[in-house]
């Protein structure tokens, strides 16, 4: 197994950075930041181009400000971020985010609300009408991707939670975003359900190489998923530990029984344990 990296010196990721925070810290107001209480302090990383990620750590470490900085949802206090070799000053475009609740509207059909994305995000906002019949082929196709062939036209009440996260999965999807960022997408099902999707979005990575950012508090699915785990300290949070995930892919669910697995899902378990102690 490779060796935990200390981010104290940020390890560029093969490729050129996709996205890199340089020092960064956030004070979520100018009361807080006079007062030096950050949420996040001194956060210093490269994340190459098409690489999965995953952030774990302790409730309250900080984990979702990180992703609302790496969306430009919020602006540091101090350092700077580069996405995509541009500075970060506001919302990025060309992320899609799912989260633990599938948040669909009520209201649209499963078709309805995947195309969602396409009616308010330029360039597709203004072709909207012109190609509504185009995006709405995407769409159908991307569903049937997921599983989710024939259920284009129901509502979300007639969906279980496993279908609604994968119609959920292909909103965040569907306008061919550079990156992805999850917060705990599937933190809410059942076991099986959440071991069907961690295959689905392997899959759908695998097959487009699209930046993800996945926020979780469990080891398995990180160390499952992901090219790389960071795990963070408790508040104000901070990268204590880089852990290169270097089992092979692509991986089936049978890898996870594996001794060289569980043994990085420990080690992971130790740094939270010991943060948690401290």
């Amino acid at each position: 197994m490779s060796a935990v990296t200390s981010p104290a010196a940020p390890v560029a990721a093969a490729g050129r950075p996709f996205v890199e925070f340089d020092h960064v810290w956030l004070a979520y107001n100018d009361e807080l930041l006079a007062q030096n209480q950050f949420a996040v302090e001194d956060i210093d990383l490269k994340i190459g181009e098409g690489e999965f990620v995953a952030i774990v750590g302790p409730s309250g470490c900080g984990k979702s400000t990180f992703m609302k900085l790496a969306t430009g949802l919020r602006m540091p206090s101090k350092g700077n971020i580069v996405i995509a070799d541009r500075e970060v000053s506001g919302p990025l475009k060309f992320v899609g985010m799912a989260f633990q609740a599938p948040t669909l509207l009520p209201w649209r059909t499963t078709l309805e609300n995947v195309l969602l994305p396409l009616e308010i995000v330029e360039p597709h906002r203004s072709q909207f009408r012109a190609r509504r019949k185009e995006y709405e082929a995407k769409a159908i196709d991307l569903l049937k991707r997921v599983g989710l062939g024939g259920y284009e036209h129901k509502m979300p009440w007639q969906l279980s939670g496993g279908m609604q996260q994968r119609a959920s999965i292909c909103r965040a999807l569907i306008h061919d975003p550079k990156m992805l960022l999850l917060d705990e997408p599937f933190g809410a099902l059942d076991a099986f359900t959440r071991e069907e999707l961690w295959c689905l979005l392997r899959d759908l990575w695998t097959e487009r190489k699209f930046n993800v950012l996945l926020v979780t508090h469990d080891l398995t699915e990180a160390a499952f998923l992901a090219d790389t785990v960071y795990v963070m300290s408790k508040s104000p949070g901070r990268i204590v530990v880089r852990r290169e995930i270097d089992l092979p892919r692509p991986r089936d669910l049978e890898i996870t029984y594996t001794p060289e697995f569980i043994g990085i899902v420990h080690e992971l378990r130790s740094h939270i344990g010991a943060i948690r102690k401290s």
